[in-house]
C-alpha cells in the first residue's frame, strides 16, 4: 500500500539531487568557462607581446625582408587552437599570413577594418578571439600582429575534459545519495507501514479490541495514538450499536407480535386475520369453495367488568381463548377481533353438519363456569355464522352477515348459534334507516313522551316515568328498546335525551294542571349521557329557559351505567341533587357489583328490577331478595319503588314489605299526555285492576 510513497519519496529525492548536481555542474562549466576564457584571452595577449618584440627588429628594416618574419610566425604551430596569424604594415595592410592548425577555409573569420582604428588587445568576435598588438613603440608603431583563435573549440574541448574528469565523482555521490535517501526513507516510513499491517489485520480480522502497540516521538507515533483511541471509540460504538440492534431486532418481534397478535391472549388479532381472510376468499373464489366464518362474542362479559372490573375481565378472555383453542381442531383459526370478539376460520370443511358441530362444542365449552379468585362467573356465547357465497367473497360483506347472525343469537336470548340468511338483511337496512333517521326525527318532532304514572302505599299517582316512543313515516310506532341502542351505538343518543328533558319540561305545566298535588317526572339516562361533558349546562339551560322547578323532575339511571362511569356519575348527580332534582337507581340487583358502593354515592330511590316482580309468586329465591332490597333501603333511609307490577298479589306482597312506590301494566300502561287526564284518581287494592 506504501510502497508508492516511498518510491515517489526516494524519486523526489534523487530528481532533487540529480537536478541540483546538474545546477552546481552548469555553474562549475560557466565559471570555468570564463575563468578558462579570461586565461586564454591572457595567455594570447602575452603571446601577441613576445611575438611582437621578436618581430620589432625585422619590421625596422627597409625593406622588410618577409622571410625574416616566418621563422617567428612558425613558432605558433604549437598553439593547436590558432586559426591564424596576421602581420600588417603601417598602413594596415597585410605583408605576412600564417595558417593555424584551426584554419578552415570555409569559415569566416573576422575582418579587420582598416578605417576603423585598432584597439590593442583580445576581443572575442564571432566566436573568435582576436589579438591586436603593435610592432614597434606605441606612438610610432612599425606594424600590427593579429592572432585569431577559435575560441569555441577551445572552451569546449576544455569543458568536455572537465566533465570526464568530474564524472566518476559525480556517479559515486549520485550512489551514496540514492542509497541515504533509500535508508532514510524506508527509516522514516517504517512506522507507516506497521500501521498499515495493522490496519490491514484489523480489517481482515475485524477484531476491533486490537491495538497499535509501537510507539515513535513523531507524527507517526501520534497517529498512532490516535488510531488507537478510534479504535477504542470504535469498539465502544460497536458495543453501543449491537446492544442497540440486539433491542431493534426485539423491538421488531415485538412489532411483528403486537401487528399479528393479540398481547393478552396470544391468538391472532384483527389486522392478521383480516389479511389471512382476503388470502382465504381469494382462494376460495378461485376454486369455486365455500368458506364459513364464525363471529361470537362473550354473554353478559360487559357486566363482569364494571362490577369485577377490568383485570378479572381480562383473566376472563384470557380463559375464554384457550378453552377455544383446546376444542378446535388441527388448521382451524380462531382471533381476537377486540374487546370480548373472537371469531373462528374452519378450515376447509365447510358442511352443515360440521359447522354445527363446531358451534355447538364452542357453546359447551362455556357450560362451566370460570373458577376466577374465589368466583364461579358463567359466561355464555351468542354466535353468528356466515358464509362466504352468501357475501360474495367479499370481506366486508362477510363479517357484517356474520355480525347480523351474532346479533340475531343475542335477541334469541343468547347462548345459541345463527347462520345467515339474506332476510337477515332486510333486518339490517331497517336499523340503518333508524340510525340515519334519528336527527330529522328530532328536528321533525317524531318522538313522543309517554307517561306511565308510579302509586304509592295509598294507591295515589305521586309520580310519572317519562318514556320516548318515535312515531317513524315508515315503519311506524318503533320501541325504544330497538332505536335507543341504535342510539347509543350511532353517538345520537345525547340529542335524544336533550329533546326529552325539554320535552317533559314542555308538558310540565299541563301535567301540573291535571295533578294538583306535589309529583315528580322521571327522565332516564344512558351511560352515554354521563360521560358527556355538558349535561349538567344542557339541564340547567332546560330548567330556567322553560322555568321548571328541578324538585318536580327525578333522573334515572341503571345501576350498571352509574358504575361503569362512576367518577362522572358522582359528580353530575351531586350537582343536580345540589339543585333540587331527586336521583333513582334502576334495576337494582342485577348486576355484578358490590353493595359497598352504595356508600359512597348519593341516590334517593332505588328500584327493584321487574325480574324479580316476576317470580314473586314462584321464586323463594326472588322473595328473599326482594326483601332484603326493600329492607337495605330502608336501613339507607332510601325510597323504594317497584316495577313490573301485573297483579295485585305482587302489589299486596310489597305492600306488606314496606316497599313504597310501585309502577306497572297493573295500574297503567306508558300513556301520552292527552290520556293522563283519563287515569283513575286513586287505585285499590282489589282482585281486578281497577279501570
Amino acid at each position: 500500500m506504501f510502497k508508492p510513497v516511498k518510491s515517489s519519496l526516494t524519486a523526489i529525492i534523487v530528481g532533487a539531487v540529480i537536478l541540483s548536481t546538474l545546477i552546481v555542474l552548469w555553474l562549475t562549466q560557466e565559471e570555468h568557462e570564463a575563468l578558462l576564457f579570461n586565461s586564454v584571452k591572457a595567455h594570447y595577449a602575452s603571446l601577441a607581446r613576445d611575438l611582437s618584440a621578436d618581430l620589432q627588429p625585422v619590421m625596422e628594416t627597409r625593406p622588410v625582408n618577409i622571410t625574416d618574419l616566418e621563422p617567428s610566425l612558425s613558432s605558433l604551430i604549437a598553439y593547436d587552437a590558432l586559426a591564424y596569424a596576421a602581420i600588417y604594415n603601417i598602413d594596415f595592410k597585410q605583408i605576412a599570413f600564417f595558417q593555424g592548425a584551426r584554419f578552415d577555409s570555409q569559415k569566416n573569420f573576422p575582418l579587420l577594418d582598416s578605417t576603423q582604428p585598432w584597439d590593442v588587445g583580445s576581443f572575442l568576435i564571432n566566436g573568435h578571439l582576436v589579438t591586436f598588438e603593435r610592432i614597434g613603440p606605441q606612438d610610432f608603431p612599425e606594424g600590427f600582429l593579429v592572432l585569431v583563435n577559435d575560441a569555441t573549440h577551445l572552451i569546449k574541448r576544455s569543458k568536455r575534459s572537465l566533465l570526464w574528469q568530474s564524472l566518476p565523482l559525480i556517479l559515486v555521490v549520485l550512489l551514496l545519495i540514492l542509497l541515504v535517501s533509500f535508508l532514510f526513507v524506508n527509516r522514516l516510513l517504517r512506522p507507516l507501514y506497521a500501521l498499515s499491517r495493522f490496519t490491514h489485520e484489523v480489517s481482515e480480522s475485524k477484531d476491533y479490541a486490537l491495538r497499535y502497540n509501537e510507539h515513535h516521538n513523531n507524527e507517526f507515533g501520534h497517529l498512532g495514538d490516535n488510531i488507537n483511541s478510534l479504535m477504542d471509540t470504535i469498539e465502544v460504538e460497536l458495543t453501543i450499536n449491537h446492544e442497540q440492534n440486539q433491542t431493534l431486532v426485539e423491538q421488531q418481534q415485538t412489532m411483528t407480535r403486537l401487528a399479528n397478535f393479540d398481547s393478552l391472549t396470544g391468538l391472532p388479532n384483527r389486522q392478521f386475520v383480516m389479511d389471512n381472510l382476503r388470502l382465504e376468499l381469494a382462494r376460495a373464489k378461485r376454486a369455486d369453495d365455500d368458506l364459513v366464518l364464525m363471529f361470537f362474542d362473550l354473554d353478559g362479559f360487559k357486566g363482569i367488568n364494571d362490577s369485577l372490573g377490568h383485570e378479572t375481565g381480562d383473566l376472563i378472555l384470557i380463559e375464554v381463548a384457550d378453552r377455544v383453542t383446546t376444542m378446535l381442531r388441527e388448521g382451524d383459526l380462531v382471533a381476537r377481533l377486540g374487546g370480548d370478539e373472537f371469531i373462528i376460520l374452519p378450515d376447509r370443511d365447510t358442511s352443515d353438519t360440521s359447522v354445527t358441530n363446531m358451534a355447538n362444542r364452542v357453546i359447551s365449552a362455556f357450560s362451566e363456569p370460570f373458577q376466577l379468585r374465589g368466583l364461579s362467573l358463567t359466561v355464555g356465547v351468542s354466535i353468528g355464522i356466515a358464509r362466504a357465497k352468501d357475501a360474495s367473497y367479499e370481506l366486508s360483506q362477510l363479517m357484517s352477515n356474520a355480525d347480523l347472525a351474532m346479533y340475531r343469537s343475542k335477541a334469541r336470548g343468547r347462548g345459541t348459534f345463527t347462520v345467515f340468511t339474506i332476510d337477515m338483511v332486510d333486518s339490517h337496512k331497517r336499523k340503518l334507516s333508524i340510525a340515519n333517521s334519528i336527527e330529522q326525527a328530532i328536528s321533525n318532532n317524531e318522538f313522543i313522551v309517554y307517561y306511565q304514572p308510579k302509586i304509592d302505599k295509598n294507591g295515589l299517582i305521586i309520580a310519572f316515568e317519562a318514556l320516548i316512543r318515535w312515531q317513524h313515516p315508515e315503519f311506524g310506532m318503533i320501541m325504544p328498546g330497538e332505536f335507543i341502542p341504535i342510539a347509543e351505538r350511532g353517538g345520537k343518543i345525547t340529542s335524544i335525551t336533550e329533546w326529552m328533558i325539554e320535552q317533559v319540561a314542555k308538558e310540565m305545566p299541563a301535567i301540573r294542571s291535571i295533578l294538583k298535588r306535589r309529583f315528580r317526572v322521571s327522565v332516564n339516562l344512558s351511560g352515554h349521557d354521563l360521560r358527556h361533558g355538558g349535561l349538567f349546562d344542557m339541564i340547567h339551560d332546560i330548567f330556567n329557559r322553560h322555568m321548571v322547578n328541578p324538585e318536580y323532575i327525578e333522573f334515572e339511571v341503571t345501576e350498571s351505567a352509574y358504575l361503569e362511569n362512576f367518577a362522572l356519575s358522582n359528580k353530575f348527580f351531586r350537582r343536580v341533587g345540589n339543585m333540587g332534582c331527586a336521583i333513582a337507581l334502576d334495576d337494582f340487583g342485577t348486576g355484578y357489583s358490590s353493595l359497598s358502593y352504595l356508600t359512597q354515592i348519593s341516590i334517593d330511590t332505588l328500584k327493584i328490577d321487574r325480574q324479580f316482580i316476576r317470580e314473586l309468586e314462584t321464586s323463594e329465591r326472588s322473595r328473599l331478595v326482594t326483601g332484603t332490597i326493600i329492607d337495605l333501603a330502608k336501613r339507607l333511609s332510601l325510597t323504594i319503588c317497584a316495577e313490573g307490577i301485573e297483579n295485585h298479589n305482587q302489589w299486596d306482597y310489597l305492600l306488606e314489605h314496606g316497599c313504597d312506590h310501585v309502577q306497572g301494566f297493573l295500574f297503567s300502561e306508558p300513556v301520552p299526555l292527552d290520556s293522563l287526564p283519563f287515569l283513575p284518581v286513586r287505585f285499590h287494592r282489589q282482585t281486578t285492576p281497577a279501570s
